[in-house]
């Protein structure tokens, strides 16, 4: 897969993305994570509700901001 095939597969995902999920990067970590029942991201006193926890992506990552 070429580095345009790979980014034009992630705005596809993105189109049919269910709304029930939202991504997580901690630590180099991609988290698929399910929102709470209210559709809010669930926390724990430290972070992120592992409980929420869905599946881990192994693609490269940085949690940092801009």
């Amino acid at each position: 897969m070429t580095e345009d095939q790979a980014i034009a597969a992630l705005h596809k995902l993105a189109k049919r993305w269910p709304p029930s999920l939202w991504l997580f990067s901690a630590c180099g970590t991609l988290c698929v994570m399910r929102f709470g029942e209210n559709g809010e991201k669930v926390w724990s006193g430290t972070g992120v509700d592992q409980a929420a926890l869905v599946d881990v992506i192994d693609i490269p990552n940085d949690g940092g901001d801009w």
